[in-house]
C-alpha cells in the first residue's frame, strides 16, 4: 500500500511539474514575442527570428544579427536571457556585410524646425524609399548643423534619426543601428546658409 502511494505521489508531483514548465514556457514565449514585436528605436538591433522551435518545454528563437560594423553573429533567446557568437568562416575570418550611404533625406524637406515629427507626406517618400530598396538591413544616422548646443544636437538628430527607423520599421525594414551624430559629422561648410542646410539630414546606410 504504501508503495502504491509512494508511486501515485510521485506522478502526481511529476505531473504539476510538467504543467509548470509549459506555463512558464508559455510566459516566457510571450515576453520574447512582446520584446520582438516592440520597436527599436533607440538604438537597439533587430534580430531577424528563423523557425522556432520547443525544446523542454521553453521556447528558442534563432536568429541572426548584424553589428553596427556590418559583421554577422548568431543569436539564440530563450526569452529572459541570450548569447550571440560571431559567424565565423572555417578559416575563422568573420563573416561581414558591405555598408554603403544609400539615401540622404534632408531633414528640411520632412521635419519643422527643432522637430523631429515626420507628416504624412515624408513619411510616404521614405516608405516608398523603403520599398524599393533591397538591402539586408539599414543603419539610421542623424545629424544638424552646428546652430545651438552640442548636447541640444545631440538629442535632436537622435529623435529625428528614431523617427526615420520608426516609419522603416513600419514598412517591414529591418534597422540594425540607430544613431545620433548631431554637428559632429559636418558634409559642408556651418559658414553659409546652403552647407548648413546640406548638414541637417539623415543618412541612412545600407547593409548589403
Amino acid at each position: 500500500m504504501a508503495n502504491r502511494q509512494a508511486a501515485s505521489l510521485r506522478g502526481a508531483a511529476a505531473g504539476v511539474a510538467l504543467t509548470l514548465a509549459s506555463v512558464l514556457g508559455g510566459a516566457a514565449g510571450a515576453q520574447a514575442d512582446q520584446a520582438e514585436g516592440a520597436r527599436a528605436v533607440d538604438g537597439a538591433p533587430v534580430i531577424a527570428t528563423q523557425q522556432q522551435r520547443v525544446v523542454r518545454g521553453e521556447r528558442y528563437t534563432p536568429g541572426i544579427s548584424v553589428t553596427p560594423d556590418g559583421c554577422e553573429v548568431w543569436v539564440m533567446d530563450d526569452g529572459a536571457e541570450g548569447y550571440a557568437v560571431a559567424n565565423v568562416r572555417p578559416d575563422g575570418t568573420p563573416v561581414c556585410r558591405e555598408i554603403n550611404v544609400c539615401g540622404v533625406m534632408n531633414t528640411d524637406q520632412f521635419f519643422a524646425t527643432d522637430r523631429w515629427h515626420i507628416g504624412q507626406s515624408g513619411r510616404e517618400r521614405l516608405r516608398e524609399f523603403f520599398d524599393e530598396a533591397t538591402a539586408f538591413g539599414y543603419i539610421i544616422a542623424g545629424h544638424t548643423d552646428s546652430r545651438a548646443s552640442d548636447e541640444y544636437n545631440m538629442r535632436l538628430s537622435q529623435r529625428r534619426a528614431n523617427s526615420v527607423a520608426e516609419v522603416a520599421l513600419d514598412a517591414g525594414a529591418r534597422v540594425i543601428d540607430v544613431r545620433g551624430y548631431g554637428e559632429r559629422q559636418p558634409r559642408a561648410t556651418n559658414d553659409t546658409a546652403e552647407g548648413m542646410a546640406q548638414n541637417r539630414r539623415v543618412e541612412i546606410l545600407c547593409v548589403r
